[in-house]
């Protein structure tokens, strides 16, 4: 038993200590935080997407019934 416990403990050991480093060393680079600015355009956007909309709506062709 003893002549068998020494190289089973050998092989075992050899097999975990190379899955141990296998990957090599794990380096955490924190990246920085990008923050997006408030726009400066705010209200203009929808104002002029309002302004649109109700010109399609008032300057519509409209067709004459008959």
């Amino acid at each position: 038993m003893k002549k068998l416990t020494a190289p089973v403990l050998a092989f075992a050991l050899a097999l975990s200590a190379s899955t141990a480093f296998a990957g090599g060393p794990v380096v955490v680079v924190e990246e920085p935080v990008v923050e997006a600015e408030t726009p400066r355009s705010g209200f203009i956007v929808p104002l002029v997407v309002g302004l649109v909309v109700l010109c399609a709506i008032a300057c519509g062709k409209s067709e004459p019934q008959t």
